[in-house]
Parts: C-alpha cells; structure tokens; sequence
C-alpha cells in the first residue's frame, strides 16, 4: 500500500511538472479552467504524502479519498473538452477572451487583466499530430490511475484477509 501512495505522489507530481514545462518552457498560457484542473492534482500529491506517513489503516483512508480526487479530476478534464469543442459554454467568467469597449487608452490598459490568460475554447495540444488538448490528456490520465488506486486498496485487503485465516485456522 505504501507503494500506490508513492505512486500517488508521483502521478500528482508529474501532472503539475507537465503543467509546469508547458507553460514555463513551452510558453503555453493557461486558461482558467487550466489552472482549476491542477487542484485534483495537488490535492492527490497531498493525500500519497500522508498514505506514506500515517499508520496503516489511516493510511488506507487517505488512499481511499484519493479516488474521487481522481474523478473530480476527469470531470473537470471532461469539462474542458466540452467548453473546447463548443458543447457548452465555460462556467469560469475569466475563461471569455476580454472585450474592450470604449474609452481612453488608460482606461482600457486599466480594465485588462494582470496575467496573460486565453479563452477556455482554445485548446492546447501538447504532442503534435495527437489530436487530444492537454485537457483531454489530464482526464485520460485521471481515468488511468483509478485502477492503479483500486488494485492497490486490494491488495492490501487480500494481504489482511488471508493473515486473519492462518490466525484462526
């Protein structure tokens, strides 16, 4: 068990660290949903950290936990792809590319927002050719360490099982 919860620290990690290089090393300016879907992400860090800390059977919990983090996590990937491909709009005000109406030059650089952002729609592909936004990816990827999490909450469960049958056989 303490194995999944160090693979939970580093799916956690490596998602952000891919956020990161994108951003930082690729240029790529994150949306407002962007930047929301790395909160499952560190949240999934946070509770490995402490399946690796906490005694056995709390450590479990903080497994446990981490599987609806996980949905969360495709949810809001799936979100993303849906404000991307037009199916709905963005929940997030700040996902709308800024208008400007009218009004003196200071006014308007006064009205834009501190940080770079982009419109929620316009997607970012991360390898070229693969026809998946980076959103896409994090919710696949989110999908794909469920059963990472479930395989390893049960094998500490056959573990446990067959510990109390020798004990009482």
């Amino acid at each position: 068990m303490r194995s999944t919860a160090l693979l939970m620290v580093l799916a956690g990690c490596a998602a952000l660290g891919v956020a990161w290089w994108s951003e930082y090393t690729l240029g790529h300016v994150p949306c407002g949903l962007c930047l929301w879907e790395r909160w499952p992400y560190r949240v999934l860090a946070g509770l490995g950290l402490l399946g690796l800390v906490l005694p056995r059977d709390a450590a479990r919990g903080a497994l446990w936990l981490c599987m609806p983090v996980l949905l969360v996590a495709a949810f809001l990937g799936g979100l993303h792809v849906g404000v991307e491909q037009g199916w709905w709009p963005s929940p997030l005000p700040e996902c709308r590319a800024p208008t400007f109406h009218g009004g003196s030059f200071a006014q308007r650089l006064a009205s834009m927002p501190r940080r770079p952002a982009k419109p929620c729609d316009a997607a970012t592909y991360l390898v070229p050719g693969v026809p998946l936004s980076m959103a896409a990816l994090g919710g696949i990827y989110a999908l794909a360490l469920i059963p990472v999490v479930r395989r390893g909450l049960r094998i500490r469960a056959k573990f446990r099982g067959r510990g109390r049958k020798t004990i009482q056989g």
